[in-house]
């Protein structure tokens, strides 16, 4: 009998890789290495400086609560707690956001009241159900230190009167200005397409078909532009009037920041409120809700697939927690 010749089609022997079109990427790039801000220069001195206040409970009124209570550096960023103790164990109102990447973002805060990191790190301190502070107990605390003094006197030379709060907000931001995680996803942006499974293309593909970039997309996924909660239909949630809060405008009610999507498996719960503790009731919730578009469970680990490409390294020796300055017999002392 002569042997018979089979033929089989390719199909059957291996799946077609799943490409990319350049058309699908739009405006995603990379992320930067670090944030630059020319109304504050980074330097190591402000770096070194921002590094010691972050991890510094004293600047709070017990000295119990830091930066870094509420957005642990070695948790990406966050407690993972739907909203987060602060002062004799009060609640806030909202989710404590990652902090790292967030100097890139256009605003700060979920309402957008600060503009920058600047402007921002500064208030945890003064709000009575964070840190509790005052200006005075703050400034009392740092010029109670020696050690202090001199090091912000280093990084803020030309200043006539360097340990100011508005310069240690400065020392903080330069610090956070570095707290970038580039992922797998930024090697696939700059060229190297084998950083991406065929899998995780898929799933990037299902992201853009199903809408997502509309609010998520540039080099942080998110964090540059407010969006109102329920557009397609009508959030029922609406306890927090948002970013009404600040405007005080009526056409404002229940529009938040977009949260950048990096780190987005690690950064759980989810929502300006943290009622939602899965990633993927959270892309289930966007997709019915913001965009009329209910997605199949397959679709929703598709998506997921994806998302787990923007996790990055924590970088963790420049989080590492400094030895702080020791406290003299003038330091004020923790209020409860």
């Amino acid at each position: 009998m002569k042997p018979v010749l089979i033929l089989i089609p390719a199909a059957f022997l291996w799946a077609a890789a799943v490409e990319i079109p350049a058309s699908k990427v739009g405006n995603f790039v990379p992320l930067p290495e670090a944030v630059s801000s020319p109304a504050n220069p980074t330097t190591p001195e402000k770096v070194a400086l921002g590094r010691m206040l972050y991890y510094d409970a004293r600047l709070s009124l017990s000295q119990k609560v830091s930066c870094n209570s509420c957005h642990d550096l070695a948790k990406y960023g966050v407690d993972n707690r739907s909203t987060s103790p602060g002062h004799k164990g009060q609640l806030g109102g909202r989710n404590s956001p990652t902090v790292y990447n967030a100097a890139g973002h256009f605003a700060q805060f979920w309402d957008g009241r600060a503009s920058d990191v600047e402007a921002q790190a500064s208030g945890p301190m003064m709000n009575p159900v964070e840190m509790a502070a005052t200006k005075e107990h703050v400034l009392a605390v740092l010029n109670s230190i020696p050690d202090y003094v001199s090091l912000f006197k280093k990084a803020f030379p030309g200043d006539s009167d360097p340990v100011s709060l508005d310069n240690a907000a400065k020392a903080i931001a330069a610090f956070e200005r570095k707290l970038t995680t580039p992922a797998r996803w930024d090697k696939y942006l700059k060229g190297e397409k084998i950083a991406l499974t065929d899998d995780e293309k898929a799933g990037f593909l299902k992201f853009v078909d199903a809408g997502c970039p509309a609010c998520h997309n540039g080099a942080y996924v998110g964090g540059q532009s407010f969006q109102k909660l329920g557009i397609a239909k009508a959030w029922k949630d609406t306890g927090d009037a948002g970013r009404q809060k600040v405007t005080h405008q009526g056409g404002d009610k229940l529009f938040f920041k977009v949260p950048s999507l990096r780190n987005i498996n690690k950064t759980g719960p989810y929502f300006h409120n943290g009622k939602v503790s899965t990633l993927d009731e959270a892309i289930r919730l966007m997709s019915d809700y913001q965009l009329g578009r209910p997605l199949t469970p397959a679709d929703v680990k598709s998506i997921m697939i994806w998302l787990n490409t923007l996790t990055g390294d924590i970088p963790t020796d420049y989080v590492k927690e400094p030895a702080l300055p020791p406290s003299s017999d003038k330091t004020p002392k923790p209020v409860s």
